[in-house]
C-alpha cells in the first residue's frame, strides 16, 4: 500500500514537472514571437511624430526588419523612427527593459528621442526623471555612422544611475547604427566607416615574449594620466563643479595607469597568460570574439563597482568604427598576475571576452576607452572620457596593413603614449583601506561587540527577552548595513578564489582590496578556532539574517511551522556539503565554470543586487527563501555551499563554549526540539558542523520555567527557603486559661489539669 502510494506521488510530481516545463516553453515562444514583431506600435500613441523629429507631421507604416516606422512630412520622407529593444537588448538595472522611441533622419543623425517605458529602481524612487530625459537629449544632432566622434554618449551622465545611463547609450547607439544600416541612410558616411575590417591574425605564429618587448612593439599599450591631466581634462569640459574640485596631492601622482593588449593574439597571450591560462581561454574563446587584458594601477579602479551592484562595468568601453562594445560581469575572467618576464605587479588584472554578437576586428584599429568620474558635491558627480587606441602589430597579421589608421586627439595621445617607465606606484589597497577608514571603523566595531556577546554569553543569555532583542537588533544590522548598502556578502566564490591563487601566484594584495571583505574573512578564521561556523552563519550572514528575519515575520503572522523529522533531517544536511566539493572540484579544471555554478548562492540576486536582476535568478532567490517561512533557514541547512565550507573545519575549533546537563537527552530533549536548526541529536550531543551558535540552547540552559533540570533545581531551592522562612515556622501551644472571681474581680488564669485541680481543692478544704 505503502510502495503504491509513493509510486503515485512521484508519477503526480514529474507530471507536474512536465506540465510546467510545457507552460515555460509556450510562454517563452509566446515572448519570443511578441518579440520577433515588436512594441513600437504600442508606444506610437502615446507621442507625435513631431516629439521625435521636428520636420515630421506624422507616423507612415511600421515595417522592415529590424522594424521602425516612416517619418512623413507633407506625404514625403523625411527620417524613420523606432524603439530601441526592438533592434537590440535594451535590458536595464532593474532586468527589464528601457524603452525609448528614436528618430534618425535620412543622414543618419539622431533627430529625437523619448522615454516610452522603464523599470529602473533607482530612477522610479531616487532620480528625477526629468535628468534622464536630459541626458537622453544629449544624443541628438550625432551622426551614428560618424567615426569621427569622439564619444558615443554624453558626459553629464546622471550621478547614481551609472549602469543606467550605460545602457541608454549603448541601446541607442547600436540600435540607431542598426536602422541606418538596414535603411542606407547617411550612405556617404556608411560607405566609409563600415568598411569590414579584412585583416586577419596570423594563428600560426606563437611564441613568448618579454614585457618590454610587448611594449616596443606596441603589443601592449599604456594609458597613463596623472592628477594635472585629469585636471586639464575637467577643464576641457567647462563644467565649473568638476573645476573648482581638483585632485589633492602632488600634481605628477598617478591617477590611473593601464596597460591594454589583445590577449587572442597567440604570442600576445600566452606571454601574457601563461601556456596553461592562454589554452584555457582559447578553449572558451567562440568564433569571432576576442579576448582583451586589461591590467591597471592607480588609486582609479577601470573595474568601477558597477558589475557588482548589475553585472556591467560603466566604466570601460571598446569602441571600432561606429560600433561600441560593453562588458558583462559574465564576460569577465579574473587573473593573477602577468607571465611576461619583467612584468610590475598590478592589483588588477583582467581578461574580457567580446559578447555574442558583438565584432570586433582585430586586424583594424580600435580604441580602449575609459569614463573618470570626479565628486562635485554629497550625491552628485561630474564625468569625462579617455583612452587610448590599440591597432595589432603588423607582425601578428596576414593581410597588408591597412591605408587609413585610426585618427587620436592630440589632446589624448599625449597621455597613451607616455614612455612605460618609472617606478611601480604604490599598492591600490592600500588607498582604498584610506578611503573608507569610517567602514572599516564600523565593521571593527560589530566584530568587537559580537566577539562580547560571546565572551559573555552566560550573562546575557539569562535574560532571554533582552538577548532576544540584542541579536534580532544585530541581525538587522548584517541585513540592512553588511550585506544591501556595503555588500560585504561572503560567497563560496571567495575560497574558490583563495584556493586557486594558492596553486599560482598568491598575492595578499588582491584580497586586501576590500577592506570590509578581508576583515571578515579574517574575523571568520580566528572564530572557526573558537566556535566554528557559528559566528559567520549565526550572526554576520546577510542572507542567513534574511531568513531569520523573514521567519519571525512569517511566526508573527502565526504561518504553520514545520518540523522535519530527524532521519530526514540527517540525510538532508549532507547535500551542501556535496554541493561545494562539487564546485571545488570544478574550479580546478575552470575557475570561471565554477564561478558560473556558484550561483547556486542568491547572495547576489538577494543581497547585492537587491532583486533587480533577470527573473530567473529572482525566481530561485525567492524559492531559496520560501521554504525558510515554514523552516526556519531551510537553505542554510540544506543548500548553502558557503555554510558547508565553513562547517569542514568546525571540528577544529579549540573551545567548547556551549553548557549541557548529563540529563540532556536523556530523558530530557527541550533543547533538540527547541534548537532552530535542529543541530542537537535526541541524545543530547551538539553537531558542531550544524550549529549556527545562535545560543537559544544557552537560553533554555538557564530558563527555570522551561529547563525541565532548572525546574527541578528552582522547586528544591523554594521549598528549602520556604523551610528557612520564620512565618512558615510552628506556633508554640498556649496553656488553657479561664476566668476565675477573686475578692469580686474577674481574672484570667491558667486552666490546670483535673489531678492538679482535684489535689489543689483537696489542700484548700483541708
Amino acid at each position: 500500500m505503502m510502495k503504491s502510494r509513493v509510486g503515485f506521488e512521484v508519477r503526480l510530481m514529474a507530471r507536474c514537472l512536465v506540465a510546467a516545463l510545457i507552460l515555460i516553453v509556450a510562454v517563452l515562444g509566446l515572448s519570443s514571437e511578441a518579440i520577433a514583431d515588436g512594441r513600437l506600435g504600442e508606444f506610437l500613441g502615446r507621442i507625435k511624430a513631431s516629439d521625435i523629429d521636428a520636420a515630421a507631421d506624422r507616423f507612415g507604416e511600421v515595417g522592415g526588419n529590424p522594424p521602425a516606422v516612416k517619418l512623413l512630412k507633407d506625404g514625403q520622407l523625411v527620417g524613420y523612427a523606432f524603439l530601441t529593444n526592438d533592434v537590440v537588448d535594451s535590458t536595464g538595472y532593474s532586468g527589464k527593459p528601457i524603452n525609448i522611441v528614436v528618430g534618425i533622419d535620412l543622414d543618419g543623425k539622431i533627430t529625437g528621442a523619448k522615454l516610452v517605458e522603464h523599470h529602473e529602481p533607482i530612477v522610479l524612487v531616487g532620480i528625477p526623471q526629468a535628468k534622464i530625459e536630459h541626458y537622453i537629449d544629449g544624443f541628438v544632432g550625432r551622426r551614428v555612422l560618424d567615426p569621427s566622434e569622439e564619444s558615443r554618449m554624453p558626459v553629464d551622465i546622471v550621478s547614481g544611475a551609472t549602469v543606467t545611463m550605460m545602457v541608454i547609450a549603448d541601446s541607442m547607439t547600436q540600435s540607431a547604427v542598426k536602422i541606418a544600416r538596414s535603411r542606407n541612410l547617411g550612405a556617404g558616411v556608411a560607405d566609409v566607416a563600415s568598411q569590414p575590417a579584412r585583416r586577419t591574425v596570423d594563428q600560426t605564429i606563437s611564441g613568448v615574449e618579454s614585457w618590454q618587448a610587448l611594449l616596443g612593439d606596441g603589443s601592449v599599450r599604456r594609458l597613463a594620466i596623472t592628477n594635472k591631466d585629469l585636471d586639464d581634462l575637467f577643464q576641457r569640459t567647462g563644467n565649473a563643479a568638476a573645476i573648482a574640485r581638483p585632485q589633492t596631492g602632488d600634481p605628477n601622482a598617478s591617477f590611473v595607469n593601464i596597460y591594454v593588449a589583445l590577449a587572442s593574439v597567440p604570442t600576445i597571450g600566452r606571454s601574457l597568460l601563461g601556456d596553461a591560462e592562454y589554452d584555457r581561454l582559447r578553449r572558451d574563446l567562440k568564433p569571432g570574439q576576442q579576448a582583451i587584458l586589461v591590467a591597471g594601477d592607480g588609486p582609479y579602479s577601470f573595474r568601477g563597482s558597477g558589475y557588482v551592484r548589475g553585472g556591467i562595468f560603466d566604466r570601460i568601453e571598446v569602441i571600432q568604427s561606429e560600433s561600441s562594445i560593453r562588458f558583462r560581469d559574465r564576460n569577465y575572467r579574473r587573473i593573477g598576475a602577468v607571465s611576461a618576464a619583467g612584468a610590475p605587479d598590478f592589483p588588477e588584472i583582467g581578461v574580457f571576452v567580446t559578447p555574442d554578437g558583438s565584432d570586433l576586428g582585430p586586424g583594424a584599429p580600435w580604441r580602449f576607452q575609459l569614463l573618470v568620474q570626479r565628486a562635485t558635491g554629497a550625491l552628485d558627480k561630474a564625468f569625462v572620457t579617455t583612452g587610448l587606441d590599440y591597432s595589432t602589430p603588423e607582425k601578428f597579421l596576414t593581410a597588408p596593413p591597412a591605408a587609413a589608421p585610426l585618427v587620436t586627439s592630440p589632446a589624448l595621445s599625449a597621455a597613451a603614449q607616455t614612455a612605460a617607465t618609472g617606478e611601480p606606484e604604490p599598492p591600490l589597497w592600500q588607498r582604498m583601506w584610506q578611503a573608507r577608514k569610517l567602514d572599516i571603523a564600523v565593521m571593527l566595531a560589530a566584530i568587537g561587540v559580537l566577539t562580547a556577546i560571546f565572551f559573555f554569553q552566560d550573562f546575557l543569555v539569562k535574560w532571554p527577552r533582552a538577548f532576544e532583542r540584542i541579536r534580532l537588533g544585530y541581525l538587522a544590522f548584517t541585513l540592512v548595513w553588511l550585506g544591501w548598502y556595503e555588500h560585504a556578502q561572503l560567497s563560496v566564490v571567495n575560497i574558490l578564489t583563495f584556493f586557486n591563487s594558492l596553486r599560482g601566484d598568491f598575492r595578499w594584495e588582491y584580497f586586501l582590496r576590500d577592506p570590509l571583505v578581508f576583515i571578515l574573512w579574517s574575523a571568520i578564521a580566528a572564530a572557526l578556532l573558537f566556535w566554528g561556523r557559528g559566528a559567520y552563519c549565526g550572526w554576520l550572514c546577510p542572507f542567513g539574517a534574511l531568513q531569520e528575519w523573514t521567519n519571525r515575520v512569517a511566526r508573527w503572522l502565526h504561518v504553520p511551522q514545520v518540523r522535519v523529522p530527524f532521519w530526514l533531517h540527517q540525510r538532508l544536511w549532507p547535500f551542501k556539503y556535496i554541493i561545494f566539493l562539487a564546485l571545488f572540484g570544478l574550479s580546478f579544471g575552470s575557475l570561471g565554470l565554477a564561478e558560473e555554478m556558484a550561483e547556486v548562492e542568491p547572495f547576489k540576486t538577494a543581497i547585492i543586487l537587491h532583486f533587480a536582476r533577470e527573473w530567473w535568478f529572482v525566481l530561485f532567490a525567492v524559492g531559496c527563501l520560501a521554504p525558510g517561512l515554514f523552516i526556519e533557514r531551510f537553505y542554510c541547512r540544506y543548500v548553502c555551499p558557503l555554510g558547508g565550507a565553513l562547517a569542514v573545519p568546525a571540528r577544529l575549533r579549540m573551545f567548547d563554549w556551549l553548557k549541557r546537563y548529563k540529563e540532556c537527552g536523556s530523558p530530557c530533549q527541550r533543547c533538540a526540539n527547541d534548537c532552530p536548526v535542529q543541530a542537537i541529536h535526541p541524545e543530547g550531543t551538539i553537531n558542531p558542523n550544524e550549529c549556527i551558535q545562535c545560543l537559544n540552547c544557552q537560553v533554555l540552559y538557564h530558563d527555570d520555567q522551561r529547563c525541565p533540570v532548572v525546574i527541578q533545581k528552582r522547586i528544591k531551592r523554594e521549598k528549602f527557603l520556604a523551610l528557612q522562612s520564620p512565618s512558615m515556622l510552628p506556633e508554640p501551644k498556649r496553656k488553657p486559661r479561664v476566668l476565675v472571681t477573686v475578692n469580686g474581680r474577674e481574672q484570667s488564669v491558667e486552666r490546670k489539669p483535673a489531678a492538679s485541680q482535684a489535689a489543689s481543692t483537696e489542700g484548700e478544704n483541708q
